[in-house]
């Protein structure tokens, strides 16, 4: 069977798949919140696997290779972000739980405006979800379609109405709970097609297995094999001609954007909706950092840079980034197992869309519907319908962007993931108690919104940094500016913030050892942020080599197993992903629900 046949075959099988979960959901989820946040049922594993899958989008499996074939190994360090994302996750994520637990918060707009005592950050919230929902969306589907187009010659348009389809079908029917049922599969078939990818091209008879490819890839211009500098200190594209745009600081503030995919408004619905935090620090330390990873630094660098080498000798020709992984999957892949790794793309690509559009219908249905439009007055049935209803109105929108903007769809996918991160002004507020004015959490993240996007679309990315950086940074200085201008809330905000942080501080304090860990955690987490991916990473240039990888290459692995051991003593030693029996007990029997479900 050739493999268009076997494309057609997975994909039937596939499908049946994700239709099974989105009737099956459709059937049982009867409330509000077990349509939006499962019911707060999602079990260990599911989420396990699916959060891993959703934080890793097809931009990962189609984009990742492809930059790094354009860009070289400078750009290969955005494979860090195996780190950098579960790391907001040690982060915040048990302390969401907790929150979400204890008051029976549904979206994150419920959360921060309770806290703040103020409906206008409610609707920032909400603002920056549907953008953030819209626009990545768009990223995926529009990436499903070009795939599907490559491999099984299908138009462009339909392939991404198709593809569409099938993400609305499931997500619509079933909800969350059917997002990361289907996210289950997603993550196997995503990691599988990566490594089967990678694996098929340096074995491949052009290239002749690893001590040609290492021989290869070592002979390669320089420019492919070093980071250019620390900064460009007049603009991101002012340095030399043809010199890669990653300089060192790039690197580290592109790194803070995809931090923010797990701020992000839909991650933290997600966390309200999970059974208990138990999986919490193995997704963070294990499947995020150490599989995923694994994939990454071997097996993407393995397609890319055996791309440039495939082109450099007249074996292929690429025009763009977006064509090297689909040309090699045509070329290289056996018929069966081009059927198998189109699957892991389209997974991959599902995966990220699906939680997006189904939170950022949820989110609309609860914050905006529920509250304002039928003034806390709908039944469960009538919030489910709706909440359908705007899920399609995202899936709409995001093809419609997808299939009429191409110049603003990379800004926009650019942006979202920024904004996500803008999120980090809230969460350090409300999660950790930096002491930050109600008025100063609005004109914060407003303000860091809008300079993530005068970052981007007017003053490109200034000193090299990326508008996530730009965005963060002024969200945090305005905020600070409001308290230090001596902007106090009311009584009553003072009176629920207070109780939240007795509550926070009683319940989430840690051991004796746990302490101590965070003192050294302090100072661990810095350094390897500056030596891995910040300023200092440049020293990977000329450090060492080992086992064939060219220096740099080496500096990533060796950064990324201390990663590694990074994040195990964060989630585990440090407790700040762990829970024991007591914390758990006492989060199911100290409620005081504040929010009204129907």
């Amino acid at each position: 069977m050739s493999g268009t046949t076997w494309v057609y075959i997975m994909l039937g099988i596939y499908i049946v798949y994700c239709f099974y979960w989105g009737l099956r959901g459709y059937f049982t989820e009867k409330t509000s919140a077990g349509y939006a946040i499962a019911g707060r049922s999602i079990p260990f594993i599911a989420f396990l696997m699916a959060a891993t899958a959703a934080s890793f989008s097809g931009w990962t499996f189609i984009g990742h290779p492809g930059l790094i074939w354009r860009d070289g190994l400078a750009y290969a360090f955005a494979s860090f972000y195996v780190l950098t994302i579960p790391i907001t996750g040690t982060f915040f994520s048990k302390r969401t739980w907790l929150m979400g637990k204890r008051y029976g918060f549904i979206t994150p707009g419920d959360m921060y405006a309770y806290y703040y005592n103020n409906e206008a950050v409610r609707w920032l919230v909400v603002f920056s979800a549907f953008l953030y929902s819209m626009f990545y969306s768009a990223v995926q589907l529009m990436a499903s379609a070009a795939l599907f187009h490559f491999v099984a010659g299908v138009p462009v348009t339909f392939g991404a109405i198709f593809m569409a389809f099938i993400v609305w079908f499931y997500v619509c029917t079933g909800g969350l709970k059917a997002s990361t049922w289907v996210g289950v599969l997603q993550f196997v078939l995503l990691v599988g097609g990566i490594i089967l990818l990678g694996f098929f091209v340096i074995t491949a008879p052009e290239i002749g297995g690893w001590t040609a490819f290492s021989q290869k890839v070592h002979a390669l211009d320089v420019k492919m094999l070093e980071v250019p500098r620390v900064i460009n200190t007049v603009d991101f594209l002012a340095g030399a001609p043809g010199e890669s745009a990653w300089t060192a600081v790039m690197i580290l503030t592109y790194m803070f954007a995809l931090m923010g995919i797990q701020s992000s408004p839909a991650f933290t619905m997600w966390t309200f909706g999970i059974k208990s935090p138990k999986p919490l620090a193995w997704q963070q330390a294990f499947m995020s950092t150490f599989v995923v990873g694994f994939a990454l630094f071997f097996f993407t660098a393995f397609q890319g840079l055996g791309a440039k080498i495939l082109q450099l000798e007249g074996v292929m020709q690429f025009t763009k980034d977006s064509d090297v992984v689909p040309l090699l999957m045509t070329k290289f892949l056996p018929p069966f197992v081009l059927g198998v790794v189109f699957l892991g793309a389209i997974a991959a690509i599902h995966s990220t869309a699906a939680p997006y559009i189904g939170t950022g219908g949820s989110i609309l249905v609860r914050d905006v519907y529920w509250r304002y439009v039928r003034k806390q007055q709908a039944g469960h049935a009538e919030q489910i319908w709706v909440n359908r209803l705007l899920a399609t109105v995202v899936t709409i929108a995001a093809l419609a962007v997808g299939l009429t903007s191409k110049a603003a769809l990379v800004i926009l996918g650019g942006l979202a993931t920024s904004f996500g991160f803008v999120m980090y002004v809230l969460l350090l507020g409300v999660l950790w108690g930096v002491r930050i004015p109600s008025i100063g959490a609005v004109l914060g993240v407003l303000s860091g919104m809008i300079a993530v996007f005068l970052t981007f679309y007017v003053w490109k990315y200034p000193l090299s940094m990326h508008c996530a950086f730009w965005g963060t940074a002024v969200g945090l200085g305005v905020a600070f500016i409001c308290r230090g201008l001596g902007f106090k809330d009311d009584e009553e905000t003072i009176k629920r913030q207070n109780e939240v942080r007795t509550f926070l501080d009683d319940i989430d304090a840690p051991s004796e050892s746990g302490r101590q860990w965070r003192g050294v955690m302090k100072i661990v987490v810095p350094i390897w942020y500056f030596f891995a991916i910040g300023p200092a990473c440049i020293l990977g240039n000329k450090a060492f080599s080992f086992a064939g990888f060219t220096p740099l290459w080496s500096w990533q692995i060796f950064w990324w197993i201390l990663g590694i051991v990074m994040m195990w003593a964060l989630c585990f030693k440090a407790e700040l992903a762990t829970t024991n029996e007591t914390q758990i007990q006492r989060a199911e029997v100290e409620t005081m629900t504040v929010i009204k479900e129907a």
